[in-house]
């Protein structure tokens, strides 16, 4: 049994998670009281949430959170808790929903306590605690049997220095505005439970019994719709196994099958191809000579046709070689007939220059005689 208590300050909700606790044996789990602890302790959230509080701040949500889930980590919140003054905000209510989710441990119900404000501020201004082990009583509906005194362990009752009518009201208005969209949250959620918190302690602890039943029984057709419904995934898996297995028979049976025909279609066509091959075999020689002789001619016919076509071959060859020849005459009767032009020339200069040094010569001897 998961399930948190959500009231004004005044309406009871420590006096009865502690009655709770005592039935159910399950464990009241109450920020103000881990907070405390944590700082005594001095742990490492302890020293944060310490830090916080003596710098004049709020000590964060995520720094509860923590403090709650290492609470939750041991082993007497295996079977349920109570949870006391938080979530006090919409915003520490998503926060919390989203850690118990992520530990397995969703809220189960989230029971309201109901009571008018007139008996608030009575409840509050008449509130007395045990010093030693937080025993709340008092002094007008539910006062301890001895003055002053604590009556399981004997500790001294004191009256908390807040709870007077001024800061009172300032609480109830912070309540009003902030506790109060809880419930619509966790209405929606189908968890919201609702008993009147006036009237006698033990009546209001009747009451919430009979929702924490009404809670257990919810659980536990949840549980038995949950094993339904995995008993009947369950079968329709195995219907689909089975299903599944005669589907692989069926198709193991139609191979062996198919395997079977092509054996029987390759060995009939195998013995057709023995058959012919024996009819063939039974052929007489004549039917051979008779393709030999047709095949004869055609043999003829191509070596003709290889024969034609090398004689064309060599005359082009031939044709080819005599141009080349010709070629190369012409060429060789230019350069003779170069040669003999170029020594016609040679001569002609050697004569003009045998004249003209003769000339020279005449003039000279000319020129000498008187």
């Amino acid at each position: 049994m998961r399930i948190v208590l959500v009231g004004a300050p005044g309406s009871g909700k420590g006096t009865q998670a502690q009655m709770l606790v005592d039935k159910y044996r399950i464990p009241q789990i109450s920020t103000g009281d881990l907070l405390r602890a944590a700082v005594k302790a001095e742990t490492h959230l302890g020293k944060l949430a310490k830090a916080a509080m003596d710098a004049g701040q709020l000590v964060s949500d995520q720094i509860v959170l923590d403090m709650i889930k290492e609470r939750l980590d041991q082993a007497d919140t295996h079977r349920g808790f109570v949870l006391d003054g938080f979530p006090r905000n919409l915003t520490q209510a998503y926060a919390l929903d989203e850690m118990l989710n992520s530990i397995g441990k969703p809220l189960q119900g989230v029971i309201l306590i109901d009571v008018d404000y007139d008996l608030l501020i009575q409840r509050i201004t008449g509130r007395r605690t045990c010093s030693t082990c937080n025993q709340v009583y008092n002094i007008y509906t539910s006062p301890s049997k001895l003055e002053d005194h604590c009556d399981k362990c004997g500790g001294n009752l004191h009256h908390r220095g807040d709870d007077n009518e001024e800061t009172i009201s300032n609480r109830l208005r912070v309540y009003e505005t902030q506790t109060s969209p809880l419930i619509a949250h966790y209405g929606e959620q189908g968890k919201l439970y609702s008993v009147q918190g006036k009237g006698e302690i033990d009546e209001i602890y009747d009451s919430l019994c009979n929702v924490i039943t009404s809670i257990e029984v919810k659980e536990a057709q949840k549980k038995k719709a949950t094993t339904a419904i995995k008993s009947a995934l369950n079968e329709i898996m195995q219907e689909n196994d089975i299903k599944t297995e005669k589907t692989k028979e069926k198709t193991k049976e139609s191979v062996v099958t198919s395997e079977k025909k092509a054996k029987e279609t390759h060995n009939q066509s195998g013995s057709i191809a023995n058959k012919e091959a024996t009819i063939m075999a039974a052929k007489p020689k004549r039917a051979k000579a008779a393709v030999k002789k047709k095949a004869a001619p055609k043999k003829k016919v191509a070596k003709k046709k290889v024969a034609k076509k090398k004689v064309a071959k060599k005359k082009v060859a031939k044709k080819k070689v005599a141009k080349k020849k010709v070629a190369k005459k012409k060429v060789a009767k230019k350069k003779v007939a170069k040669k003999k032009v170029a020594k016609k020339k040679v001569a002609k200069k050697k004569v003009a220059k045998k004249k003209a040094t003769k000339k020279r010569a005449a003039k000279k001897k000319a020129a000498v005689t008187p």
